[in-house]
């Protein structure tokens, strides 16, 4: 009697496993995809910031972005990033993602959250290289993927 109700009790444990696993397959496919679609947001993003394309930019900022950078406080719209990078990057900085630093993650009903460190360097004077941790928020509406928040910090000279 115990040998039949072992086995439709392995059976149950199996196929749970088995559903849990197709499961957790596509929901890594899921995050490899938002992954993907996020690191090319970042490089489309940042090949713009380091080619000066302000219009580029603008389309990928969201009217009212707030942005917190941990030295020079709260900037709020896009109005304000747009000009604060024309008056202080263009043809000044350059930004890089650290390899193996990003992380992608979904926020529901919204869009996803992007973590990383990236490295500012400056033209003209190569040993100058900044480093600073930072987030953005990314909100898809539509179709249509846009930056709504960004927080830059711990701002230092970049780990040798």
């Amino acid at each position: 009697m115990r040998k039949s109700k072992f086995v439709p009790a392995v059976f149950v444990v199996v196929l749970t496993a088995i559903m849990l696993t197709s499961v957790s397959a596509q929901s890594n496919k899921d995050a490899d995809n938002l992954f993907r679609t996020v690191q090319a947001l970042d490089a489309q993003l940042f090949d713009a910031y380091n080619h000066c394309d302000l219009d580029m930019m603008a389309s990928m900022v969201s009217d009212d972005l707030e942005f917190y950078h941990d030295k020079t406080g709260l900037a709020v719209g896009k109005q304000v990033f747009i000009e604060a990078i024309k008056n202080n990057i263009c043809g000044k900085v350059t930004r890089e993602l650290v390899a193996g630093s990003l992380e992608v993650y979904p926020l529901a009903n919204y869009g996803a959250v992007e973590i990383g460190v990236h490295q500012f360097h400056h033209p003209g004077d190569p040993n100058n290289i900044g480093e600073a941790k930072f987030v953005h928020i990314w909100h898809n509406k539509d179709g249509k993927w846009m930056v709504t928040r960004v927080i830059s910090y711990d701002h230092e000279p970049a780990r040798k």
